[in-house]
């Protein structure tokens, strides 16, 4: 069951889970206003149910009180629990070794891009341990986690030129897309953002952390969504921002507008939102040389 907006609060909590799992606490959801942190760590952890198995994923050290106070049996804090202790890139994604309090298991493939990714499919195994309270084979781990499939999350739906849809929609998730575009991907040509975003949440730091002053373009769409923000007023944070926006408000032409003028040596990022990453996965169906599975 995964939790939505809160955790004490949200209607997923009337599960009573054997094993509850926090992956880290992001700015997202909230006003980021005063101790922010500490309150929403506050709410996340009133999913931890009595007798149950705490899987943590968030290592700041500032939170420990709070996750301190849960009601859980054990409490399973990432890299002193479980970890992942080596994260190499490879052909297609991550190779990883991963502990746990039970086994370890080395050189795991993940299909999947971004550095970040080891450190969830640590939490991932932990909890799945959890579960059955008891290591797990290894061959089944490696079988596993090398046919995740991640729709809209880093996918690369084509090569020449590069398209990646990520749905990154707050700061850590563009600070994450920016580091693996980075890290793991050569890029000599220009560089072109799709990028259409939900009101109520800040773009000026999404798109900061995304170098959209450092684009060739950027075009800026509207979700479909009754909570996108227009695409005409994401252009006048853009331009604030030193990029150069056009405003395509409808999704899939502006990724066939972008991939289009794309040259093969240049990259198509189309983010902002999991509503935008949609319509464009959509879209790319029927644009030729790009493949989505």
């Amino acid at each position: 069951m995964e939790v939505g907006l809160l955790g004490r609060w949200d209607a997923t909590n009337v599960v009573d889970g054997a094993v509850a799992v926090l992956t880290n606490i992001g700015l997202d959801h909230t006003d980021g206003v005063g101790d922010w942190r500490r309150r929403v760590a506050e709410e996340k952890a009133g999913i931890v149910k009595p007798g149950s198995t705490f899987v943590l994923g968030e290592t700041d050290p500032d939170l420990a009180e709070v996750f301190a106070s849960t009601p859980a049996a054990m409490t399973w804090r990432r890299d002193e629990d479980f970890g992942c202790t080596a994260n190499r890139l490879g052909v297609g994604g991550r190779v990883l070794d991963l502990r746990t309090p039970g086994a370890t298991y080395d050189d795991v493939f993940l299909p999947m891009h971004g550095a970040h990714q080891g450190d969830n499919a640590a939490v991932a195994l932990a909890a799945a341990e959890a579960f059955f309270d008891r290591p797990l084979d290894a061959d089944l781990v490696a079988e596993a986690f090398a046919s995740v499939r991640t729709p809209g999350r880093f996918e690369v739906v084509g090569r020449d030129p590069l398209v990646i849809l990520d749905g990154a929609h707050n700061p850590s998730g563009a600070a994450a897309a920016a580091a693996t575009l980075a890290e793991g991907f050569t890029t000599v040509g220009l560089r072109r953002l799709v990028v259409g975003v939900l009101a109520g949440r800040d773009p000026h730091e999404l798109l900061a952390l995304l170098g959209v002053e450092e684009a060739e373009e950027v075009i800026c769409c509207t979700p479909d969504s009754p909570r996108a923000l227009p695409a005409a007023a994401l252009a006048d944070v853009v331009a604030e921002l030193g990029g150069q926006p056009r405003v395509v408000p409808d999704v899939a032409q502006a990724v066939r507008g972008a991939v289009a003028a794309a040259e093969p040596d240049d990259v198509v990022l189309v983010t902002g939102s999991l509503y935008t990453v949609g319509a464009a996965r959509a879209a790319c169906r029927s644009i030729r040389g790009l493949t989505v599975t």
